[in-house]
C-alpha cells in the first residue's frame, strides 16, 4: 500500500493542468467521493494495527499534496482569466478562496433524516427549554428518578421546574398531545446534561429519536426498522442484536448493538474485541405514556428509539474526541469537505 501511495504522490507532484476542466478532473479523481483517496482510506481500515501509523501519515501527506496542488493551479487559472484590469475593478464580486464546509454532525444528521424519510417518517422539532411535564412526568419518570437531580439536569427555575431538555423525547410528547395516530416521526435536536466535559462526554450533544404509533404495531416492526436503518447508514451486511434494558417510557426496552463496522464483527480495539458496538436504545411505548398524551392504549401501540448523532458520527468517521465537534477548528472541519 505504501508503494501505491508513493506512486500517487509522484503523480501529484508531476501533474500540470492545461485547463480548468483538466484540473477539475484531477480533483475528482483524487479527492472526489469515489476518488483514489477515498478508496485508500477504505483499504486503510483493514490494515493491521502495527502498519496504520506509517500508512496513515503517508495518506495525509498525499491528501495535503493533492489539495495544495489544486489550490495553486486554481489560483493560477483565476489570475490568468481575470487579468490585471479586472483585478482593479472594485465592482467585481468578491472571490472567496476559503469556502466553508458542512459540519460532520450535520452531514450525518442529514443522512439519518434521509434514511428515515424513505420509511415515511416526518421530522418534528421542539423547544430546548422545557417544563417538567414534557421532559419528565409525561414520560413516566417517577419523582425520585436520578435524572431529575441537579447532577444530571440544568434547571432554569424550580417550582415549577423549568429546565434545558435532557432528551428530544419531550418533542414526542408534544406530537402525541397534538396529533391523532397514526404517528410516524423522528425528532432531531440538541440536548443538555450536567456532565463533566471530556473526550467521551459533553454537557450538550445531539440526538435523533423516533416514534411510530398505530394499530397493531409490534416489536417485530421496530426490529425491521432499525435493521433497515443500520444497513443503510453503515453497510448492507451489518448485523444487529437487541439486549434487554430499562427506560421509564418504554416496556419492553432494549439496547441495540451493530456488528463493528471497522472489523466486520471479528473483534478489534474499537469494539473491545466483542465484535459489537452499542448505538441506541429502543422499546415499545409504555401504555401509561400513551394515556398521559391522550392516546387510547387499548386501541393503539407503538415503538420509540433514540440515538446520539455524535455516536453515529464517531462510527462513520472515527473521531476520538467529542470536543472536536464544538471547537470550530477549520483544520478539523476541512477533513469532511468530500464527505458532504
Amino acid at each position: 500500500m505504501k508503494d501505491k501511495i508513493n506512486q500517487l504522490l509522484e503523480e501529484v507532484k508531476q501533474f500540470k493542468a492545461e485547463s480548468a476542466d483538466s484540473l477539475e478532473q484531477f480533483r475528482i479523481r483524487f479527492l472526489g467521493r469515489k476518488g483514489l483517496l477515498q478508496d485508500l482510506f477504505d483499504a486503510f481500515k483493514e490494515l493491521p494495527g502495527d502498519q496504520k501509523r506509517d500508512v496513515g501519515q503517508l495518506l495525509n501527506v498525499l491528501k495535503n499534496e493533492a489539495q495544495d496542488k489544486i489550490n495553486l493551479l486554481k489560483d493560477t487559472f483565476e489570475s490568468t482569466e481575470q487579468g490585471s484590469v479586472a483585478d482593479n475593478d472594485l465592482t467585481k464580486p468578491a472571490n472567496f478562496r476559503e469556502p466553508g464546509t458542512r459540519h460532520p454532525l450535520q452531514i450525518v444528521r442529514n443522512e439519518m433524516i434521509s434514511i428515515f424519510s424513505r420509511l415515511g417518517f416526518t421530522v418534528n422539532e421542539g423547544p430546548e427549554i422545557e417544563d417538567d411535564w414534557h421532559n419528565f412526568s409525561a414520560l413516566n419518570f417517577p419523582p425520585e428518578h436520578p435524572a431529575r437531580d441537579m447532577q444530571d439536569t440544568f434547571f432554569i427555575e424550580k417550582d415549577p421546574d423549568i429546565a434545558l431538555r435532557t432528551h428530544t423525547s419531550s418533542v414526542q410528547v408534544r406530537v402525541m398531545e397534538n396529533n391523532k395516530p397514526p404517528i410516524r416521526s423522528i425528532f432531531p435536536g440538541r440536548v443538555f446534561r450536567n456532565e463533566a466535559i471530556s473526550a467521551r462526554a459533553h454537557c450538550f450533544f445531539h440526538q435523533v429519536e423516533g416514534l411510530y404509533i398505530d394499530r397493531n404495531v409490534s416489536f417485530a416492526d421496530l426490529k425491521q426498522t432499525l435493521l433497515y436503518f443500520s444497513r443503510e447508514m453503515f453497510a448492507p451486511d451489518t448485523q444487529i442484536r437487541l439486549r434487554p434494558s430499562y427506560f421509564p417510557f418504554t416496556e419492553p426496552s432494549a439496547e441495540m448493538d451493530i456488528s463493528c463496522n471497522l472489523c466486520g464483527g471479528k473483534g478489534c480495539g474499537f469494539c473491545k474485541y466483542t465484535g459489537w458496538v452499542e448505538i441506541l436504545g429502543c422499546g415499545m411505548v409504555d401504555p401509561a405514556v400513551l394515556e398521559n398524551c391522550g392516546i387510547d392504549s387499548k386501541e393503539y401501540s407503538g415503538y420509540a428509539f433514540g440515538m446520539g448523532i455524535e455516536r453515529i458520527t464517531n462510527l462513520k468517521f472515527q473521531v476520538k474526541d467529542l470536543r472536536m465537534f464544538s471547537e470550530n477548528d477549520l483544520r478539523f472541519l476541512k477533513q469532511f469537505e468530500s464527505a458532504g
